[in-house]
């Protein structure tokens, strides 16, 4: 992703770039029924590395597979690249915790963008203190192994049934998380600056009590107001 890529998605929010999506024929790109749990952490940006479980079976689930190094959970934590977005496929189960705090610390250290699950975390206390953005759908006091079996790392998955790929921009802010295929990630940031720019015109107008009618849409001659406008606020 391009440095100019990232700055433009951290400028706007999730709910324009949606927009910015549908017009481009994506419908399914909102991650719905999770939150952020720390609503003081930074805006999110980064490719999505992913992690898939699959419901746990009791021969395989239990604690002494947190001392196999190549366990994906484990591995995963150590291999997400800085600037990545580490997105986990749970199911939508929040019965069990996906992760919890330390995993959470150890990625933010490690300078990871953010940690998303469309099931729960653990320790959220924790997590609420961390400067770090990481969504979840609801607390999970009971660890992953009663639930979920970590089967595979940075392969496509569903996350609130959301098709996330390798790569794919993810973008978080309090409203929530978006997926952008990453092959269009490019054209979707400057569009949605742009949109992003005008509607901040919008507000300002409206703010100061104009309709909306012949401003949003914008008729021609709201059109050259708004360039006078942006002109002026060297936007």
């Amino acid at each position: 992703m391009q440095e100019s890529t990232r700055q433009k998605l951290a400028a706007v929010s999730t709910a324009t770039i949606t927009t910015v999506l549908f017009k481009r024929g994506f419908r399914n790109t909102f991650i719905q029924g999770i939150h952020l749990i720390n609503q003081a952490a930074p805006r999110m940006v980064g490719p999505a590395y992913t992690m898939r479980y699959i419901p746990a079976r009791e021969d395989l689930d239990h604690l002494g597979v947190f001392e196999d190094r190549s366990h994906p959970q484990r591995k995963g934590v150590e291999e997400c690249p800085p600037g990545a977005v580490f997105v986990i496929d749970s199911r939508r189960d929040p019965a069990a915790a996906s992760a919890g705090s330390i995993l959470a610390t150890r990625l933010m250290k490690r300078g990871v963008a953010g940690f998303v699950t469309d099931g729960g975390f653990r320790d959220t206390p924790d997590f609420a203190e961390l400067p770090f953005p990481a969504y979840h759908a609801a607390p999970a006091a009971p660890t992953n192994l009663i639930k979920h079996h970590a089967a595979d790392l940075n392969v496509p998955i569903g996350c609130g049934d959301v098709p996330v790929y390798p790569g794919d921009i993810v973008v978080g802010d309090r409203e929530g998380v978006v997926v952008i295929p990453k092959e269009i990630a490019d054209e979707v940031a400057e569009e949605a600056f742009e949109q992003t720019v005008f509607e901040d015109f919008v507000h300002a107008k409206v703010a100061e009590g104009r309709s909306i009618f012949g401003l949003y849409p914008p008729a021609p001659d709201a059109r050259e107001e708004f360039k006078r406008w942006r002109a002026e606020m060297g936007r």
